[in-house]
C-alpha cells in the first residue's frame, strides 16, 4: 500500500486519481476551443458577438445542476447528439468518465477564455502589423508572435480551468451520477463519504487533498498571469 492509498483509503485515492485524469482531458480538450473563442471575442467584429460572449460565461451564473441536466438531454445515450455519438464514434459520455471530462471542462472554459482574452488584449497589435509588412503569413504571426506574448496567460487560463474540473460537484453529478471507480471524482466522494456515519475523518482528509491542489493551482494562475502583464501588480 502506498502513502497515498493510506492516508485517503482505497475509494479516495482512485476517486483523487480520477479526478486528476477527467481535469486533464476536460483541460487540454477545452484549450484550442478557447483560443478560438478569445481570439474571435478580442480581434473580431461580427453579429452576435455579444451573444457569444454571454453564451460563453452562462456556465459561471446557471446552477451548475442546471448545467448537468441540459448535458443529460442533449448528451444522454436516449438523446440525439448523444445516440449520435455512439453510433458513430462508439463515444458514451452519460454516466461515464468521458462524460465528467465533458461537464468539468465545460465549467472551467469560461475562466480559461477570460484568462486568454485578458492575455490577448495585451499583445500589441502593431507588432503583428509589422510582421505582416515583413510578409509573414498570418499563421507565422500567431505562431511566433501572438502565441508567446499570450503563452503566460494561457498557461493561468488552463491552470484556472484544471481546478475548476478537479472541484466540479453539481453539474457532474447530474450528468454521470456518482459511481465508485468510473465516475466518483473527489467532491462527489466527499459527499458520498458525508452521508455515512464515522466517515467524516476520510472526507476531511479529501478535503485538505482539495484544498491543497486549489491553492496550488490559484497561486501559479497568479504568478504566470503576471508574467503575461508585465506593467500590473
Amino acid at each position: 500500500m502506498s502513502v497515498l492509498e493510506a492516508f485517503l483509503g482505497p475509494e479516495g485515492t482512485a476517486a483523487m486519481r480520477l479526478s486528476i485524469w477527467v481535469s486533464l482531458w476536460a483541460t487540454l480538450l477545452s484549450l484550442p476551443l478557447a483560443l478560438w473563442v478569445a481570439h474571435l471575442l478580442v480581434r473580431r467584429r461580427f453579429w452576435g458577438r455579444e451573444l457569444l460572449n454571454i453564451l460563453v460565461h452562462l456556465p459561471l451564473v446557471l446552477p451548475p445542476v442546471v448545467t448537468g441536466y441540459l448535458l443529460l438531454v442533449t448528451f444522454g445515450r436516449r438523446a440525439p447528439v448523444g445516440q449520435f455519438l455512439e453510433d458513430t464514434l462508439g463515444l458514451v459520455l452519460a454516466f461515464r468518465w468521458t462524460g465528467a471530462a465533458l461537464a468539468a471542462g465545460l465549467m472551467g472554459f469560461p475562466l480559461m477564455v477570460r484568462a486568454i482574452r485578458l492575455a490577448l488584449e495585451h499583445v500589441d497589435p502593431k507588432l503583428e502589423e509589422a510582421a505582416a509588412t515583413l510578409g509573414a503569413s498570418r499563421l507565422r504571426i500567431y505562431a511566433t508572435i501572438t502565441l508567446p506574448l499570450m503563452w503566460p496567460g494561457i498557461l493561468a487560463g488552463a491552470v484556472l480551468a484544471f481546478a475548476k474540473a478537479i472541484g466540479e460537484f453539481g453539474a457532474t453529478i447530474t450528468f454521470v451520477s456518482n459511481i465508485p471507480g468510473k465516475t466518483q471524482t473527489l467532491p462527489s466522494a466527499i459527499y458520498a463519504m458525508l452521508q455515512i456515519p464515522g466517515e467524516e475523518p476520510a472526507a476531511f482528509r479529501l478535503v485538505l487533498v482539495s484544498m491543497a491542489i486549489a491553492v496550488a493551482a490559484l497561486v501559479a494562475s497568479e504568478v504566470m498571469a503576471r508574467r503575461s502583464h508585465p506593467g500590473g501588480r
